[in-house]
């Protein structure tokens, strides 16, 4: 929302008046919509959604904590409202709601909890994990009491409280970059983790929105030629009792209870409500770089957890419609996340918090696109997935949220919850069968051919069918859940003691390789091949077809100590170590290098499918043709052959088939891409002079800073070092 000059000053003179003495409250009928504390310059209209209640009350906080209680008296279509012309920006509230406590029945409400607003757009204060939180005898378990045994423990001064923002915001001339998906090169990062020890980002700036945005950071971004940030959760989040009394804390942030709210830790500045403007600053400072912010989304499931978990919101305001119940025990929640809960997409306000959380975070806060955590789950309309849900349907139609990056992760914990390449045209997919055949390629793995060359490609298999193109595929090989990439080629195991769960905790097939060793060495033979590892995995993602995801530090070989689940480690063991921009500059060096030649060179990044046969008349070679190390294009036999582990493959850069954006034919250069993953040298006949007559080396994983110089002609054959890759690039 832009500013005028007579809003800023409405709102200054508002916010003045919230240090005046106290005056009787006015309160006068307000609308239904918009749900949620909106402030409009004079005043502040509140609207809350519920079912099930009976009498609502809006309480103002004041800034000794006491509460005033307002009556909500105007119910249209099951949500209750009220204009409040004296409160503005700043001022704390929470909503109590009369009803049924029936947990067999599903109904929570308990009037004794200041409840936060779902459409809060910030909060302040913490949580104190005590009865106070909790609509049972926590001494007695979690056998619920009737409603007239109810411990009545009032949360105030317990809870978090909402805060009624200020929205106004000078966004300039911002404008979003709209990169398209075939040029995009996305960096998965933590607000938190980026820059916590950075040295040249002010200290006060740490940590923060402030300072992800600062100039530093912004510059190591670009010259890794990133043109999408994609943030892990910065809606507002829970940290875990149990982690909190462990000394750990939900570092992730998949806890997510305001789906509005830009999580307020992560602000620099500390007042009620500072979060906000510091997160469009940052916003405004990417787009102003050309990179766009995608969101990692959590609408899965809320941090309440199952029905043993504290009562702050949804579930005192209406259970049963913000939540997937057990049909034959409705006091407890159907779970297809693993956290507890799931929300009930099913339900029309449910859904419609989803769709407004989604609207005014491109309309508001002018992000570019989200990845939809456990995004299956968003999918049951009932038990199984089905595509054609509600919550796809309104997605499809909103002439907001259609039109920005949707990035689902394809699977959930439930049965049947694996739905990688299934989800509808307007969808992009983390493919997980890329991560887990590119793992098992390097490593050696056998029967992996014919499956890495249609990842390699882009996945044609999962996505053509649905009318989607290569961008469709988010190739990535790490990701925040998992071992880092240096922690890939260094453990087989992993080693999450530091988690407090015995190890139990974090996946136990991760596809990894240590090289020989366990954890660290001094033995450089095994560092060395570590290194190569490292950059095998790095060029096979940045030059395969499809959408690149970059992990954050794996361009500088971050490790986490073979801890591959370090969700709850907000500490050293997983923020970024920026010294080690130094002591690998070579692997930083390598992946910059890596980046510009895909940005280079469109053969790389092609919005359509490779076709594998001439594109224009008269042509006597394809965009891509496959061949074994002896020369010959592929047969059958070759691609049956499960313990062959090298493959060249050739990109035509005259045979580019799609426009660029302004109706203009492409054409590039044309490459020879040799892999290698066996462990002894191998010698590659190179295609004959119908492809080229000579070729030079473009890049060499095991000999990155001085790949060989002597041209390559037609039909000889180049020496590819076990466990490398060599690109070849045709000079006539």
């Amino acid at each position: 929302m832009s500013v005028t000059p007579d809003q800023a000053e409405a709102v200054t003179a508002a916010a003045d008046r919230i240090g005046d003495p106290p005056m009787p409250l006015e309160f006068w009928p307000g609308n239904r919509a918009p749900l949620g504390a909106s402030y409009d310059g004079g005043g502040t209209n509140f609207a809350l959604f519920s079912g099930i209640a009976e009498r609502v009350e809006l309480c103002l906080i004041d800034d000794e904590g006491q509460q005033t209680a307002i009556p909500l008296e105007e119910v249209d279509g099951y949500v209750w409202h009220a204009y409040l012309p004296s409160v503005a920006p700043g001022q704390h509230y929470g909503f109590r709601v009369h009803g049924p406590f029936d947990p067999p029945s599903g109904h929570r409400c308990d009037p004794s909890k200041l409840l936060l607003d779902p459409y809060g757009r910030a909060f302040a204060g913490d949580f104190a994990f005590d009865q106070a939180l909790f609509s049972y005898d926590m001494a007695a378990g979690g056998d619920f009491p009737q409603t007239d045994s109810l411990p009545r423990v009032d949360s105030l001064g317990h809870t978090m409280t909402s805060v009624v923002i200020n929205p106004y915001f000078d966004w300039a001339t911002d404008r979003p970059p709209m990169t398209p998906y075939n040029e995009t090169i996305i960096y998965e990062t933590h607000v938190k983790g980026m820059t916590q020890t950075h040295p040249d980002v002010p200290e006060a700036h740490r940590g923060t929105y402030a300072g992800l945005a600062h100039p530093v950071v912004i510059d190591h971004l670009q010259a890794l030629n990133v043109t999408a940030v994609e943030l892990m959760p910065v809606h507002q989040f829970m940290h875990d009792d149990r982690l909190l009394k462990m000394g750990l804390r939900n570092y992730w942030g998949y806890n997510t209870f305001g789906f509005f709210a830009p999580h307020s830790q992560y602000a620099a500045g500390r007042q009620p409500g500072a979060a906000v403007a510091e997160f469009k600053t940052m916003v405004r400072s990417f787009h102003e770089a050309g990179i766009e912010v995608i969101l990692d989304v959590v609408y899965n499931h809320t941090a309440e957890g199952n029905h043993l978990g504290p009562t702050i919101s949804f579930r005192g305001i209406d259970n049963a419609a913000y939540y997937r119940l057990v049909d034959d025990d409705r006091s407890r929640y159907m779970d297809y996340t693993g956290t507890g809960n799931s929300l009930n997409a099913r339900h029309p306000h449910a859904l419609q918090l989803i769709m407004d959380s989604l609207r005014y975070w491109v309309t508001e806060m002018h992000v570019d696109g989200f990845r939809f955590d456990l995004a299956s789950t968003l999918a049951r309309e009932f038990y199984d997935v089905d595509r054609l849900s509600a919550f796809f349907d309104l997605i499809q139609q909103d002439p907001v949220v259609s039109q920005v990056k949707l990035i689902a992760e394809p699977w959930d914990v439930g049965e049947g919850g694996y739905q990688v390449g299934n989800f509808p045209g307007l969808w992009t997919e983390w493919n997980g069968k890329y991560r887990d055949t590119v793992r098992d390629y390097w490593r050696g793995q056998p029967e992996t051919l014919g499956e890495f060359a249609s990842r390699l490609t882009g996945s044609s298999d999962l996505y053509e069918s649905t009318g989607r193109r290569p961008g469709a595929s988010i190739n990535f090989v790490v990701a925040h859940d998992g071992f880092t990439l240096r922690d890939l080629v260094s453990y087989n195991e992993k080693h999450n003691e530091a988690n407090g769960d015995d190890n139990s905790d974090g996946e136990s097939h991760n596809r990894s390789w240590n090289c020989g060793v366990e954890g660290p060495t001094d033995d450089p033979d095994i560092e060395a091949l570590r290194g190569q590892q490292m950059r095998n995995i790095l060029a096979t993602l940045l030059l395969s077809q499809g959408t690149p995801m970059i992990a954050h530090g794996d361009e500088l070989g971050r490790t986490q100590h073979g801890n591959n689940n370090a969700y709850c480690q907000d500490s050293e063991l997983a923020w970024m170590d920026w010294s080690l921009a130094e002591t690998n500059a070579d692997l930083l060096s390598f992946t910059r290098g890596l980046t510009q030649l895909r940005k280079q060179h469109p053969v790389f990044r092609r919005r359509r499918f490779l076709q594998g046969r001439p594109v224009r008349h008269g042509d006597e070679i394809g965009d891509v043709a496959w061949f074994n190390p002896a020369g010959r294009e592929m047969s059958s036999d070759d691609w049956d052959n499960g313990f062959d582990k090298c493959i060249m493959v050739f990109l035509n850069g005259e045979a580019i088939r799609e426009p660029d954006m302004r109706g203009q034919r492409v054409v590039d250069d044309s490459f020879v891409l040799c892999f290698n993953a066996h462990e002894e040298t191998v010698g590659f006949a190179v295609p004959g002079e119908e492809y080229a007559q000579e070729w030079t080396v473009e890049m060499d994983t095991a000999e990155p800073a001085s790949p060989m110089a002597q041209p390559v002609r037609a039909g000889e054959e180049v020496s590819v070092r076990g466990r490398s890759l060599l690109v070849l690039r045709k000079v006539r």
